[in-house]
């Protein structure tokens, strides 16, 4: 079914920027422009949002996070004067205070227990207004305002709201507040779709004297919608300065207006819907992000909203059970679209290598909320992007035609999103919170400061056809010998197609853009002897898998001779092209995880074609587990490469050193540092780079993040007079954890690539796992001249 686009107005005279297609009555598109370069946004004054800290919520319950439980922060408001940030956790049915009268040293400041579920909170003078879920099940639907004291931290009165809220919202006077009674469908019963009972509505809270003074009043939003009219599902609120609400109602893709004053819906009209093109609609088996997709018709279906001004409010477009639109929606308080983002945020999540693949054939990156206000002279749009884990920054000076600016880092989920322009401060609440996947819920607090942007660090350029360059999962670094300003990179197994990146370091962000991707054009990995590679399996084959078979062989080319390894680490070849050392996948002996391919070395020419790939001896591939080749170096005719983690008992992890003249290997072995986290776990190797003269640069970690993060480090080992089966001696170059604490995020886990530049300055970066698990966030450091 087609739903109904009301009419728009377009901004005409905004230049095309990223290949967005000109406003028409297909796309309801409006052009949104991000400078001059096509990739970079616009950044029209010295002063910019930069993260200044990030505080895991886990520190409510622990000093240092050493608890499992889960806890999250989600929708997230302030005190009047913007010293406390009250949130709403749902998963301890609590709401959480948190001190930032230090923005860049926030502090835990208490959990208060609800009755319930709270879902979202708001503050009037010195109460925070608490919608509190109790219903008992989708059906028997109850829900209560709690009003909490901010000076005594105490619940000091309730009123009684009849259904199941989701979002509050006060008055810029103080004199009402909106509440968003949903009545949320129960995803499991005919596919999520409504209409289901009961039906939801808009309760408004007289806040005339003490709150136990405070009346209700309900607005019936029934038989407003072309979808399911009977079944309304309000979803999200804001109050302009004239008392007028505006609420979403997400499932039915439809939007009210309502005059809290008297309490009548004055408009009310569909959200629409929006055609997309040059996005990516499937989901692959092995990643691969693409730009060839389209979508006709898509409903909108709005979830957060913020108003702009008293006739212009900003919808983020998040999609739901119909489809995701990708995006954000400007409308007049008459229902006509002013500007429609199209699929420009798409493109610039790729180009920030934070486009999540694994939802492209649902919501892509999932606008999820939005806000708005003024700093200093300037007044700003905040959109919240849920899957891509970022926040988008327009400066709105003009309401009908935002001027994109910075894209911001934050952590997984961001579901909150709060402008405190009185202090000059921005906060993210992302919700999602897993320990064992080295994710904690945080509250990311960023600051208007008279700075350079900090993020992105790594921005892509187009590809011929004008599209971006998608990228991820960065893995290994390499220097260009020459040239202090360009760096190598490589991917890792994420994706279907394994490229090397080139970076032009000497702009901010680093400029990103293929190089070449790998292939088999000779045939050279297709011809790979395979008796040579489990040989030593074929004695013990009763107990476990070959370590490498012609099956699995096959499996990694592609159609197009491009390849799909696992590109640990890249280093420049001393005769042109690239060694590369891919690791293997599986252990040997456990049914779990039977070994499919194996730990490979590789050398391409500059266009990417491998030349040579050069197994383990087989007697070294029987004692395969799954973490294997990281980092690779050249030096003096010998190619190194790390082993991630001890192999078969063994006490320490190899180097394999690998003579390109006599064609053999030859082993050393590596001390690692002994477990440090809290949250246990493992320590490991990353990559190498050689320093010359027979000594190498080591990145050392350990496998947890934020809070829990204790070993990322920076080694020196020499290998000369080292006898083959020895243990190198290392001396620490750099604790790296300080440098990525200064970034404001939770500490990064996988710190997978280093180089030493031509300059000798050193640089690092991490992988974001193509934002699978991940906050998406790629840092890339340069800590200067560190080597002495």
């Amino acid at each position: 079914m087609r739903l109904p686009i009301p009419l728009k107005l377009c901004a005409l005279a905004l230049a095309v920027t990223l290949g967005l297609s000109a406003c028409n009555d297909n796309n309801n598109n409006s052009e949104i422009s991000t400078g001059t370069d096509n990739t970079t946004p616009a950044t029209s004054t010295t002063k910019n949002f930069n993260r200044v800290a990030s505080f895991p919520v886990c520190l409510q319950l622990d000093a240092d996070c050493n608890v499992a439980d889960t806890t999250a922060a989600e929708i997230v408001t302030a005190s009047t004067d913007g010293m406390t940030l009250i949130y709403s956790d749902s998963p301890s049915k609590s709401i959480g205070f948190v001190d930032i009268t230090d923005p860049t040293k926030p502090k835990a400041a208490g959990k208060l227990k609800m009755s319930g579920e709270p879902t979202s909170v708001a503050v009037k003078g010195n109460y925070a207004l608490v919608g509190v879920n109790t219903s008992t099940d989708f059906i028997n639907a109850s829900g209560k305002l709690d009003v909490v004291s901010l000076s005594s931290k105490t619940v000091i009165a309730s009123l009684d709201l009849g259904g199941q809220p989701d979002s509050v919202a006060v008055s810029p006077d103080g004199n009402y507040a909106a509440i968003a009674i949903e009545n949320e469908r129960d995803e499991s019963v005919n596919s999520g779709a409504i209409p289901q009972s009961p039906a939801g509505y808009l309760m408004i809270i007289d806040l005339k004297g003490e709150p136990s003074a405070w009346t209700s009043r309900k607005v019936d939003m029934s038989g407003l919608a072309d979808v399911a009219p009977g079944d309304p599902e309000p979803e999200y609120v804001d109050i302009n300065s004239n008392n007028v609400a505006v609420v979403t109602l997400q499932e039915n893709n439809h939007i009210a207006l309502v005059n809290l004053v008297d309490g009548k819906i004055t408009k009310h009209f569909s959200a629409g819907a929006v055609d997309l093109d040059k996005i990516d609609t499937k989901e692959e088996a092995h990643a691969l992000i693409t730009t060839d997709g389209a979508l006709s018709a898509v409903a909108r279906e709005p979830d957060g909203v913020t108003w702009l001004s008293t006739d212009l409010f900003v919808t983020a477009d998040e999609g739901d059970w119909l489809g995701g639109s990708r995006g954000f929606t400007i409308f007049n308080t008459k229902g006509e679209v002013v500007l429609a983002a199209g699929n420009s945020m798409e493109h610039q999540t790729i180009r920030m290598g934070h486009y999540p693949d694994d939802r492209s054939k649902n919501k892509g990156n999932e606008p999820e909320n939005a806000d708005s206000g003024t700093f200093e002279s300037n007044k700003f749009l905040f959109v919240a992007s849920e899957r891509s884990n970022s926040v988008f920054v327009y400066n709105a000076n003009d309401n009908s035609k935002p001027v994109l600016k910075q894209v911001l880092p934050a952590g997984s989920g961001p579901e909150g999103v709060l402008a405190i322009p009185s202090r000059n401060l921005l906060i993210a609440a992302s919700e999602v919170d897993a320990r064992a996947d080295v994710i904690r819920s945080t509250l990311n607090i960023y600051r208007y400061e008279d700075k350079a942007a900090a993020y992105p660090t790594v921005m892509s350029g187009s590809d011929a056809s004008g599209q971006p360059v998608a990228w991820g999962a960065m893995s290994g670094l390499a220097a260009t010998p020459n040239d202090a300003n360009a760096v190598y990179a490589i991917e890792d197994s994420v994706y279907q197609q394994n490229r090397i990146f080139k970076l032009d370091i000497s702009s901010k962000p680093a400029k990103l853009s293929v190089a070449a991707k790998i292939s088999d054009l000779n045939n050279v990995l297709g011809s790979l002897p395979v008796a040579t590679v489990d040989a030593a399996a074929k004695a013990d084959s009763d107990t476990r898998k070959d370590v490498f078979d012609s099956a699995d062989l096959k499996a990694m080319i592609n159609a197009d001779k491009t390849v799909n390894l696992d590109p640990e680490g890249i280093a420049v070849a001393s005769d042109g092209g690239f060694w590369i050392a891919s690791e293997g996948a599986g252990t040997v002996g456990e049914a779990a995880r039977p070994v499919n391919s194996a730990n490979l070395l590789f050398k391409t020419d500059a266009n990417g074609i491998i030349q040579q790939a050069i197994p383990l001896p087989a007697d070294i591939s029987s004692k395969q587990i799954r973490f294997g080749f990281e980092g690779v170096a050249e030096y003096n005719g010998r190619v190194y490469v790390a082993v991630q983690r001890a192999w078969n008992k063994e006490a320490n992890p190899r180097i394999g050193i690998y003579d390109t003249a006599t064609k053999t290997w030859s082993f050393v072995f590596y001390p690692l540092d002994a477990v440090a986290s809290k949250n246990g776990g493992w320590v490991g190797l990353s990559d190498l780079t050689s320093l010359g003269n027979g000594q190498f640069l080591v990145v050392e970690r350990d496998n947890q993040g934020g809070p829990d993060a204790a070993i990322k480090r920076l080694y020196r080992i020499d290998t000369n007079g080292v006898a083959a089966g020895a243990t190198v001696a290392k001396t620490l170059v750099r604790d790296i954890l300080p440098d990525l604490k200064a970034t404001g995020s939770p500490v990064m886990e996988k710190i997978e690539g280093s180089a030493v530049l031509a300059n000798g300055n050193v640089l690092i970066i991490n992988d974001n796992d193509g934002v699978k698990d991940n906050n998406g966030e790629t840092q890339l450091i340069n800590l200067g001249n560190i080597i002495k």
